[in-house]
């Protein structure tokens, strides 16, 4: 539920409401805007009526939350939320990119497309460490000396790094490393996981599912939240549907609907998205258009011998090309807004 305090209210007549909160089990998170402060409750309905928190001083109205995402709910938190990490910002209208390869296939290679995307304009560098492939018999990944690769690439680059965490045990390697900690599609429903990433102090980078509904994504950034991480971000990287032609279909609907629904930020991934690098740039554009808070795009220097995903990685000169475009539908997007 959701306690709505009145315009004015003293800082001891909120206090007043989150202890009695606390008092009856609730878990409080505590909003305060320029006109009102809000409380967010999470807990047993049942105990609210014993509450009577509408005749405490300052209450304005108690709202119960029909939805089965609480947390994530745009009714617990009207305002974005907004995930800051280095000097990019998700949520704040500043469209940052992620850009890199799909997995870190050495330290010389990875270090130079480090150097290309941040010289074209991403915001973050993306990279697989551990790597979740159909067949085991694909290349896994690098493992521990793969993070060291990222790591050592920040460093010289000075962008914040991300990559996908596997499993529970993995976690606390991981986020020794990286910026923000990614669960990819396959792992949206592993609650475990969405436990353990909750409970650590980094941004997490949440992918929807191979099959997802949107309630279902929403539902598993409820665990991240419920488990204590509020910097989720929520990633659209296409569904599996009967069409053939893509590796997936891009869900661009999700990102205005989701951002209606939640106040958490959602960027885009049309490299996963589409799995063709001729699509890439039309499917960002397209998801710029509607309103996405960030993309996620997949860049090698020799695509045509990448050891992952080479058919869905551009080239850094084309990645170029397409900051350029992002660029300009932004320009003309906040143009459009002044002139209302």
């Amino acid at each position: 539920m959701v306690v709505v305090m009145k315009k004015g209210a003293t800082p001891e007549q909120i206090n007043a409401v989150n202890q009695r909160l606390l008092a009856a089990g609730f878990n409080v998170h505590l909003s305060e805007g320029v006109n009102r402060t809000i409380l967010g409750a999470v807990g047993d309905r049942q105990r609210l009526e014993a509450c009577s928190l509408e005749a405490l001083p300052g209450v304005e109205n108690v709202v119960a939350i029909l939805k089965p995402f609480k947390m994530a709910s745009r009714e617990f938190k009207v305002t974005n939320t907004v995930v800051k990490v280095g000097n990019a910002c998700f949520g704040d209208g500043s469209m940052p990119v992620i850009a890199g390869p799909c997995a870190v296939e050495g330290r010389e290679l990875f270090l130079e497309t480090a150097l290309e995307v941040k010289a074209r304009g991403a915001s973050l560098l993306r990279g697989g460490a551990f790597k979740p492939r159909t067949s085991p018999y694909s290349f896994q990944g690098l493992g521990e000396e793969g993070l060291k690769i990222m790591a050592e690439a920040r460093d010289i680059t000075g962008l914040p790094i991300v990559t996908e965490v596997m499993d529970q045990k993995s976690v606390s390697l991981v986020a020794d490393y990286v910026d923000i900690i990614q669960v990819g599609a396959r792992n949206m429903q592993n609650f475990f996981l969405l436990k353990e990433v909750g409970k650590i102090n980094k941004p997490v980078l949440l992918k929807r599912g191979l099959a997802a509904t949107i309630e279902e994504w929403l539902m598993a950034a409820e665990y991240i939240l419920d488990s204590g991480n509020e910097q989720v971000i929520l990633c659209e990287r296409g569904i599996r549907t009967f069409e053939t032609y893509t590796r997936n279909t891009l869900d661009l609907s999700a990102v205005p609907l989701v951002k209606q629904l939640s106040h958490l930020p959602v960027i885009v991934d049309p490299s996963h998205g589409t799995g063709k690098r001729e699509l890439i740039t039309p499917m960002s554009l397209a998801a710029v258009a509607c309103g996405c808070d960030g993309l996620i795009i997949e860049v090698h220097t020799n695509p045509a011998e990448a050891w992952s995903d080479g058919p869905q990685s551009l080239i850094p000169d084309d990645f170029g090309l397409l900051m350029e475009q992002v660029r300009a539908v932004k320009m003309a997007l906040s143009a459009d807004r002044r002139e209302d």
